[in-house]
């Protein structure tokens, strides 16, 4: 399972692989952007886990990206720059940067930094990760990778165990297909999108018929939700 995702945003793409190579085998998802306006299209779209932040962009400039963020998310945002001076830092710990890393850098710094900016973050901020959605006769619990239905724990895939935790953590919300790939798979799979309808089929085979209060629905031409009926009984 994935750690979290990063946003890593660098003008220079050799900084950007490095990153996505050492990310990656951290267990982290990895999401690239080389721009200000590319970076604040891909955080809208894909809502990552954690930003790393160049200052120097062409067009929209760190600062600038760090501002667009920070009226809309409190997401951990670290910036990595080649400007050392004071001011700049203390300029980017105004603006809302979790933290600040001086390039050039150590990559295995960098992964400590998230990591220290994950738990500070969190605590501050009394940000709790949901690990457990339930409604009635159903619990998905991601911290065990279990489903119970009924009670009993069903056998069940990892990623189909995902894919009705993250519909079922936004229940009546309609989500495409190509979505669900990025949200669900990462957004660097490139596979089929109709591997969703196939793990959609298996969780309808384990659910179908268990509660008149919730139900995988097919939206004809858009994609999938998990819908709640009226006065629904969520725990």
């Amino acid at each position: 399972m994935s750690l979290g995702r990063v946003l890593v945003v660098d003008d220079d793409k050799n900084i950007c692989e490095l990153l996505r190579l050492y990310l990656e085998k951290e267990g982290y998802g990895v999401m690239l952007a080389h721009d200000g306006e590319e970076a604040v299209v891909k955080y809208n779209a894909l809502k990552p886990d954690i930003i790393l932040l160049d200052i120097m962009l062409p067009g929209m400039d760190g600062w600038q990206v760090c501002r667009e963020i920070r009226k809309k998310s409190n997401v951990p945002l670290i910036m990595i720059t080649a400007k050392q001076e004071t001011f700049d830092k203390v300029l980017g710990l105004e603006l809302g940067a979790d933290d600040y890393i001086v390039k050039p850098f150590d990559t295995k710094e960098v992964i400590a930094r998230i990591k220290a900016v994950y738990r500070r973050v969190g605590q501050v901020k009394g940000e709790v990760e949901i690990k457990e959605v339930k409604y009635d006769k159903l619990s998905v619990n991601m911290t065990r990778y279990e489903l119970r239905v009924n009670g009993v724990v069903l056998d069940t895939p990892p990623k189909e165990l995902e894919l009705l935790f993250h519909l079922a953590s936004n229940p009546n919300r309609v989500f495409t297909r190509d979505q669900l790939l990025d949200e669900v798979w990462g957004f660097e799979y490139y596979g089929d999108s109709r591997t969703i309808d196939v793990h959609v089929k298996r969780l309808r085979e384990k659910l179908e018929g268990i509660s008149p209060e919730w139900s995988l629905k097919t939206v004809w031409g858009v994609g999938y939700k998990f819908e709640l009926s009226e006065g629904h009984n969520k725990s």
